[in-house]
């Protein structure tokens, strides 16, 4: 469990990672997928991901310079612990009598 947590345990990692689960994103896309991360934040986290092997950053030769991430293997086979935090997280909040009110949304 340390191991998985230390890959996806930063504040918006988990998030990113099940954005990114959709496909490839640009950076702006990620920032309005993920609207409670600063510019900061989120380019910081993107950098972990990175680094960790579960994103790659493609850099496109173009002005204004275009900024593609999308997930590595590593990163698609999170998929299965994602899908289940989130299952198990949304039934404990519609126990506890809570609406799921969250930018995560059941992936297709």
């Amino acid at each position: 469990m340390a191991a998985t947590l230390g890959l996806i345990g930063g504040k918006y990692k988990a998030l990113i990672v099940w954005k990114l689960l959709g496909g490839t994103l640009r950076f702006s896309q990620l920032r309005r997928a993920v609207p409670a991360a600063t510019p900061k934040m989120l380019t910081q986290q993107l950098r972990e991901l990175e680094r960790d092997g579960m994103v790659a950053r493609t850099v496109f030769p173009v002005v204004p310079p275009r900024v593609e991430y999308a997930l590595t293997p590593l990163g698609r086979s999170i998929r299965p612990v994602l899908e289940s935090m989130y299952a198990w997280g949304s039934g404990l909040l519609r126990q506890r009598g809570h609406t799921v009110n969250c930018s995560m949304q059941p992936l297709p």
